[in-house]
């Protein structure tokens, strides 16, 4: 089987920026500009901004072709996706041309460049600004077996990937039901229309960050929650799938999860990820949380957890915790002071938490559906591209 350098198969460029200032740029553009963000699976089709053809000779954004592979070298790294329209992009994303496509397949390039994610970013990250240049790029070794080989290849990968969507698809309708029947019983909690009586989330309980430990620690191993294990969850139910880490000292009580806590990301590089929450229910096997986190515990018997869990995870409420498009990337316990919570008759609460509880239970066939099709497809990368 033969491998070469993508530089020996591909051309290989970069996008870039036309001046925000210049209106000419971007005033009434028809040609799709495409960012990181608009990389969200394995076609790009749109642009949320497009520039004007000023503003491509006017930068150096280059256009590129349907079927070119876009490659993103810039923050986050390793992101993959192919073209289904022209368009150019910025400098945070490369451009991919395979020259002779009876060489090579799109699909397959594809897939191998997606396997080459986690060592991208291992080569990112003793960079500043986490990114990579074209160089290293260009310099990836692609095992090129035969067409008919690549073909199977794609045909094996595109069936696995296409269960692993139609699971998280499942999974986000199962969310989107649970969130269709709280505003039909509640309403949105910000707003509170049904003017219920509100209190202070922490005149309800109370808060606790979670403590920062040392990679040299060794002596005791304990569960601990960290923002790598939220994931898309809205409950953690056991310590199954909870990592392990390695201290000197058993932590304090106080940094000790127990059943019912909720868990907020408190600090992230990635804004999205903070605000996030989840309720724990460790069943008293010894569990920690990071130094990223805040726990809170409900004292007060006027809320049920459930209930409160979807309060917190509503968009509107999630809004008041992390401002509204600011660049705010830590959420501290003043924050979480502010957020005023409505009280609805404990019936209605428990109404809600037993459909919540009949709807994870479908959730959880789901997930391990999900987790079973994406180690199968890891395996399959790594038996194709190592």
């Amino acid at each position: 089987m033969d491998i070469k350098k993508l530089r020996e198969i591909c051309d290989i460029v970069s996008g870039g920026t036309p001046l925000r200032t210049n209106a000419e740029f971007w005033d009434g553009g028809i040609i799709p500009w495409i960012k990181i963000g608009d990389i969200k699976g394995k076609y790009v089709s749109d642009a949320d901004e497009h520039i004007t053809q000023a503003g491509l000779e006017g930068s150096s954004a280059k256009m590129l072709s349907k079927g070119t592979i876009l490659y993103t070298i810039f923050a986050t790294l390793g992101e993959v996706g192919i073209l289904t329209i022209d368009a150019c992009t910025n400098q945070a994303i490369a451009g991919i041309t395979i020259r002779n496509k009876d060489e090579v397949l799109t699909d397959y390039l594809y897939y191998y460049l997606k396997s080459k994610k986690s060592y991208v970013n291992n080569l990112g990250r003793g960079v500043a600004q986490n990114n990579i240049n074209l160089s290293i790029l260009r310099d990836l070794e692609v095992p090129l077996p035969t067409l008919s080989v690549q073909r199977q290849t794609v045909d094996i990968l595109d069936k696995t990937a296409k269960v692993i969507k139609y699971r998280l698809q499942q999974l986000q309708k199962l969310d989107n039901l649970i969130k269709a029947r709280f505003v039909e019983m509640f309403g949105d909690p910000v707003q509170n229309p049904l003017k219920w009586v509100t209190k202070s989330l922490l005149e309800m309980g109370y808060c606790k960050n979670g403590v920062n430990f040392h990679s040299g620690d060794s002596g005791i191993e304990i569960h601990c929650l960290g923002v790598g294990d939220f994931k898309d969850y809205s409950v953690v139910d056991g310590t199954d799938y909870l990592p392990t880490i390695s201290l000197s000292e058993e932590p304090p009580e106080e940094s000790m999860l127990q059943d019912g806590d909720i868990v907020f990301v408190r600090s992230n590089g990635n804004k999205a990820l903070v605000g996030r929450c989840l309720v724990v229910y460790p069943h008293n096997t010894p569990t920690t949380y990071s130094g990223f986190c805040i726990r809170y515990r409900l004292t007060s018997d006027e809320v049920n957890t459930s209930y409160l869990l979807r309060v917190l995870k509503a968009n509107s409420m999630r809004k008041k915790m992390i401002g509204r498009g600011a660049n705010i990337q830590n959420l501290n316990q003043k924050t979480l002071a502010t957020l005023n919570i409505p009280i609805p008759p404990m019936e209605l609460q428990e109404q809600f938490a037993e459909f919540v509880n009949q709807t994870d239970k479908s959730k959880v066939v789901v997930q391990k559906a999900l987790d079973e099709a994406q180690l199968l497809f890891d395996s399959l990368m790594q038996k194709y591209f190592g």
